[in-house]
């Protein structure tokens, strides 16, 4: 399926997206990333993918608020300008943002898809690198420190230069006015209303990720309120790389009616 690359004015910011088809699939990317990460997803499924705001080629502006809200506000902007009235969710890593949106528009939601998605449950402390962003300073020295082979050795494959090249100033500060803004009580209350999203859910989760336990996986899927489906798996924290037979059974999920 051939992926369009478009772009749109959001809540006054220059947006960047993937689109393909016409399947009313929304999926949203973690950090350090962007929208590349959906493509094999989009060339089977077919849906939108964004480039988050300070992620990508979208606008990066320091104003933004980069918070689970900030993101939660912009998301019902994106989806309601792309005429998305129900949609899937494909969610990775800080892509958990998503839920935010489907704890108040449960209705419009007819799947989820979680892979390794930051907890919006009780319990997480977040792993070392993530605990030096969120430390004034150090984390502004971490950034000005990251280099290339730092992403080589941290993300798989041809992902770490993809995402390298968009790794500036104004990615950098969303990282860490983002991180900086979601200690481990907002991470919980961010997620009090997941029993309201009934939708089928399938999480797949890997059990060696680096950076989010497997046990958050299991957290994730006692607190949704519809039929959930966990799923263990392997390959890292961006597992369909790795294990290219994840993209079958989530296409195999999504298309289901």
């Amino acid at each position: 399926m051939e992926i369009a690359e478009r772009s749109a004015q959001v809540a006054g910011l220059g947006i960047h997206y993937r689109e393909a088809g016409d399947a009313p699939i929304l999926y949203l990317h973690g950090v350090p990333t962007h929208s590349h990460d959906w493509v094999p997803f989009l060339q089977r499924t077919g849906g939108i993918a964004p480039d988050l705001p300070g992620f990508g080629k979208s606008a990066k502006p320091a104003e933004f608020d980069y918070s689970i809200d900030g993101y939660d506000r912009f998301l019902e902007a994106f989806v309601d300008g792309v005429e998305l009235e129900r949609f899937s969710l494909v969610m990775h890593d800080w892509g958990a943002v998503g839920l935010a949106l489907a704890q108040r528009f449960p209705e419009r939601v007819e799947r989820l898809l979680m892979i390794s998605t930051v907890p919006f449950v009780p319990g997480f402390r977040w792993h070392r690198v993530a605990r030096g962003w969120r430390t004034p300073l150090l984390g502004e020295l971490l950034m000005g420190a990251t280099t290339r082979w730092g992403f080589r050795r941290e993300l798989p494959g041809e992902l770490a230069d993809v995402a390298w090249e968009a790794f500036d100033h104004g990615t950098q500060r969303a990282i860490l006015k983002l991180y900086r803004a979601s200690p481990s009580g907002v991470l919980a209350r961010a997620g009090a209303r997941l029993g309201d999203v009934r939708a089928p859910a399938l999480l797949l989760w890997p059990e060696d990720d680096p950076y989010i336990g497997s046990e958050f996986g299991q957290a994730h899927a006692r607190a949704l309120g519809g039929e959930t489906t966990l799923e263990m798996v392997r390959g890292g924290h961006w597992p369909w790389l790795r294990s290219p037979e994840l993209i079958d059974r989530a296409v195999d999920f999504l298309k289901r009616s």
